[in-house]
C-alpha cells in the first residue's frame, strides 16, 4: 500500500458555493503544507480527506484506499481539527485510554502505546492531570498524541499552532518533523512561518483554487528581484503603502524599517533584499491571487 495520496479534479459545493474548484494533488511522505488565507477552502479540504465530509465531484486515493470507503480510510488517517477538544474531567490517560477503545484497540495495544507516546509528546509527567488543566500548547500536543494512536499512515493537522506562544510553536513544528519521517503530515495553516519552518513541499489555496503547487525554495524564487526594504518616515510610511505592499515594518524612534514588493526600485534609497517565504507569498497572493 502506497503512502501516497492522489486527489484529481476535486470539486465540493455546499448548496450552490462551490468551496474547492478543480484540485488536483499527489501528495508523498513526509510534510506537506497548506497554505491559504482563513476561508481559501483549507479546512473543506482537510475535512473531505478526513472522510467528515463526503466529496462532491472527483477521484480521491488514500494510500490506494478509495475515499468514499470511509471506515477503511479512517483507519490509516489520524485528524486534529483546529477547534479541537477532549473530555475536560478525565485524566489525559484516561482520555488516551478511552480513545483507545474507540479506535478498537486492544487494552495490551493501549498499555503499550499510550505511555509511548504521551512521552513522543513530552506529556509523560502530566498523565495524571485533567484535561481541563492542561496550557493551550499541551492540549494540542495531547491532540496529536490521540490523533496517531491508531498508527496511521497519514496525519491531518488543521491550523495546529494558532494561539500558541512562539516556544510552544516550535516545539510542536518539531515534533510534527519527527512524526513525518514515518507517514504522510498535512498541515494547514495560513501562517506561513510554520510552513517555512517545516515543509519542502506545498500548495497555496485561494478561493478553493490551487495557484501554486511547488517546493518553498521555488516559491521564494518567484519574488526574487521583487522585494525592496527601505528606512523611511512614519508620515511616508501612509504614501509608501499606497503604491505597493509592505511585507514587514519595523520601528525605529521616528522612522520606520519597511520590507515591500515593487518591480523596479522605486527610490534611491529602497535597497534590493533577498526575499523570504513571507514576501514570496505575499508576492503570489498580489500577482495571481488578487488583492491582499
Amino acid at each position: 500500500m502506497a503512502a501516497t495520496i492522489k486527489i484529481q479534479n476535486l470539486n465540493q459545493y455546499y448548496g450552490k458555493k462551490q468551496a474547492l474548484n478543480s484540485i488536483d494533488l499527489i501528495i508523498e511522505t513526509g510534510m506537506f503544507g497548506l497554505l491559504g488565507r482563513n476561508g481559501a477552502g483549507k479546512t473543506t479540504l482537510m475535512k473531505v480527506l478526513a472522510t467528515l465530509l463526503p466529496k462532491s465531484e472527483g477521484e480521491i486515493a488514500v494510500c490506494g484506499k478509495n475515499i468514499e470507503h470511509a471506515q477503511s480510510v479512517r483507519k490509516i488517517v489520524g485528524y486534529l481539527p483546529q477547534d479541537f477538544s477532549m473530555y475536560p474531567n478525565m485524566t489525559v490517560y484516561e482520555a488516551m485510554d478511552y480513545l483507545g477503545v474507540l479506535s478498537g484497540l486492544s487494552a495490551r495495544q493501549r498499555r503499550q502505546r499510550i505511555p509511548r507516546l504521551l512521552q513522543k509528546v513530552n506529556l509523560q509527567d502530566a498523565q495524571r492531570k485533567k484535561v481541563k488543566a492542561l496550557s493551550g500548547g499541551m492540549k494540542r500536543r495531547l491532540g496529536i498524541a490521540q490523533a496517531i494512536l491508531h498508527n496511521p499512515k497519514v496525519l491531518i493537522v488543521d491550523e495546529p499552532t494558532a494561539g500558541l506562544d512562539p516556544e510552544e510553536r516550535v516545539r510542536f513544528r518539531n515534533l510534527l518533523c519527527e512524526i513525518a519521517e514515518e507517514r504522510i503530515v498535512i498541515l494547514s495553516t495560513h501562517i506561513v512561518g510554520d510552513i517555512e519552518a517545516t515543509c519542502e513541499n506545498i500548495a497555496v489555496l485561494d478561493k478553493g483554487s490551487i495557484i501554486y503547487q511547488g517546493t518553498v525554495s521555488d516559491l521564494i524564487g518567484l519574488a526574487d528581484g521583487k522585494v525592496y526594504s527601505a528606512e523611511i518616515s512614519k508620515r511616508e510610511l501612509e504614501l509608501l503603502k499606497k503604491k505597493y505592499i509592505v511585507t514587514s515594518m519595523l520601528t525605529l524612534g521616528n522612522n520606520v524599517m519597511v520590507r515591500f514588493l515593487a518591480d523596479t526600485q522605486p527610490f534611491a534609497s529602497a535597497r534590493l533584499c533577498e526575499p523570504g517565504a513571507e514576501d514570496a507569498y505575499m508576492y503570489l497572493m498580489h500577482t495571481v491571487g488578487g488583492e491582499v
